[in-house]
């Protein structure tokens, strides 16, 4: 009787060849994701001693709400507004999601000037590492950023490449048989962090 009890959902069939995935626990609601994104934004302005020079880039999708909301953070206690800029690398994502369906290769322009500039890359989660590659390699591309820090929402461990991120909303270990999934109201309608489980 339990069983019929489980929340069970589909993700893409580019990802887990249509096997579906069980519900295992909410990680983060509203709240606590409001409350990692103020620490984070506290602890960006701290190590870069303010917010001069300071440009926020996301990597689409979830990553560039998530740098609007840090900028807002920044926005209500330093009262300066950053500039926030965008990054797609639907292509090299090894964590596709609605995107999959039709890919572009795009030669992304960074929408403002990154020259001798401190770049905060966001992005929700961070896995393997080959999407803040792929990211680290579009941004170069734009021009020569002083330097690259990197801000996560999830740090699920299983790097492939020796990439660390700078800030951390949440540690969460994981085994390679779970997924997180990230639900931001600017795009899913809820604000959610889950942790799910393949089945079969």
């Amino acid at each position: 009787m339990a069983g019929q009890n489980k929340k069970v959902v589909s993700f893409p069939e580019a990802l887990l060849c249509g096997r579906t995935m069980e519900f295992k626990a909410a990680l983060l609601d509203e709240k606590a994701i409001e409350r990692a994104l103020v620490r984070i934004a506290h602890e960006i302005v701290e190590k870069n001693k303010g917010v001069q020079d300071l440009v926020l880039v996301g990597i689409k999708r979830r990553g560039v709400p998530l740098a609007e909301r840090i900028r807002e953070n920044i926005l209500n206690f330093e009262e300066v507004s950053l500039p926030v800029a965008s990054v797609d690398i639907t292509l090299y994502r090894d964590d596709l999601e609605e995107d999959y369906e039709s890919p572009q290769i795009k030669n992304d322009v960074i929408e403002v000037s990154i020259k001798d500039k401190k770049v905060v890359l966001v992005d929700d989660v961070l896995f393997t590492g080959r999407t803040v590659r792929a990211a680290l390699d579009a941004i170069t591309a734009n021009g020569r950023p002083r330097s690259i820090q990197l801000a996560v929402l999830i740090d699920r461990g299983h790097r492939e490449l020796p990439i660390r991120a700078d800030y951390v909303g949440k540690n969460v270990p994981t085994s390679r048989n779970e997924m997180i999934k990230v639900m931001l109201e600017e795009i899913d309608g809820k604000n959610a962090v889950e942790i799910y489980t393949k089945e079969g």
